[in-house]
């Protein structure tokens, strides 16, 4: 019987993702620019001569409280090394800093830095801080034991994966992110929310609610509500092939509430799983082995209709086919991407990057 091997290390090739995480007090931030007319529009916000934009993530977080809050939340120990994504001026920094041992602040925009490198100066604590200018997304994470984050929403999404599916080993990230987003986060089979995003962190991380915060508490603020969040990644993770994992995910929650049956009998889907399973068996000749005992070999069908029954097959004999894949359980995925797997079945073909997440 001819099978493929399900079960890689995990392994990341991504490089880190950028987040502006800026808190500054601002009670005197104004709306500049005007019209023709003379009207105000609102362009950018300014805070002691320092322009703020929305479109980077730019949002200042000014209660303290909350700030005091996310840092008890994180549990940071007086040894260790805090890895904190958009530091912006320097906020959350400082209450860092007097909490761990060191603080690793990645950091793109110049402005920030400057402000940031001076404040810490200011209070000798510059040898407690290592500042990365540098866009996330093109550098490597060095080693850190915590992550502390306030997540750009356009980034969201690739920045947990880096997190989750990276290299680095860390004991928690607590992240400040978009609402909806993290409700979809949280999200368990059977619940509205369940979807991809959710079903690919669960599978090696837990994901806790930590609080809620509204969108007044930040200058500029954004257009929605945010929601701090702890994710946790698993001691024990389960033995398998990550790229086909991603790519069988994305393929069963393109249309997460069909059923299974219906789904895999779509005929672009057979095609296209046909053309990847060919693949699979052409480029990963180490991967398949003749089982001895059963007396027979299973070679993949040129003949789509042939393969079609085959995937039917599985579906049917294993309890699947009226399955709808945003009630299943990581526990019953996993099996059935192995039953294809031991098929001659594949879901994958290319390297994945983070936004395959």
């Amino acid at each position: 019987m001819i099978q493929r091997k399900v079960g890689s290390s995990i392994k990341s090739n991504t490089s880190c993702l950028s987040s502006l995480l800026v808190f500054r007090r601002n009670s005197h931030s104004r709306i500049r620019g005007y019209e023709s007319n003379g009207q105000v529009v609102e362009k950018k916000k300014q805070h002691d001569g320092l322009f703020l934009q929305k479109s980077k993530g730019q949002h200042l977080l000014t209660n303290t409280r909350i700030l005091d809050a996310i840092v008890r939340s994180s549990d940071v120990r007086p040894t260790d090394t805090v890895l904190e994504i958009g530091p912006g001026t320097g906020n959350l920094t400082m209450k860092l800093l007097e909490a761990a041992q060191h603080v690793i602040a990645v950091e793109l925009d110049k402005r920030m830095v400057e402000i940031l490198r001076a404040r810490v100066s200011d209070h000798a604590l510059q040898h407690k801080l290592t500042i990365i200018q540098k866009d996330v997304l093109k550098t490597d994470f060095p080693e850190f034991d915590l992550v502390v984050a306030n997540i750009p929403y356009n980034i969201s999404s690739p920045l947990v994966a880096k997190l989750v599916y990276g290299s680095n080993t860390f004991r928690t990230a607590t992240l400040l992110l978009q609402k909806e987003f993290s409700r979809r986060l949280l999200a368990n089979p059977g619940d509205s929310d369940f979807n991809r995003l959710a079903v690919n962190v669960k599978l090696l991380a837990d994901v806790k609610f930590v609080m809620d915060v509204s969108k007044r508490e930040f200058v500029p603020p954004p257009k929605v509500d945010s929601s701090v969040v702890m994710i946790t990644p698993k001691e024990v993770k389960p033995d398998v092939d990550v790229r086909e994992w991603l790519a069988f995910t994305r393929t069963c929650f393109g249309k997460k509430n069909k059923t299974l049956g219906s789904m895999f009998r779509q005929k672009k889907k057979v095609m296209e799983l046909l053309s990847l399973s060919e693949a699979g068996i052409a480029t990963n000749a180490s991967d398949v082995v003749e089982e001895q005992g059963d007396n027979r070999l299973l070679c993949l069908d040129t003949d789509a209709s042939v393969f079609k029954e085959r995937v039917i097959g599985i579906l049917k004999s294993n309890g699947f086919e009226d399955k709808r894949p945003s009630k299943l359980s990581h526990g019953q995925l996993l099996r059935l991407l192995s039953l294809f797997n031991q098929a001659a079945i594949f879901f994958h073909s290319l390297p994945m990057d983070l936004h395959d997440y």
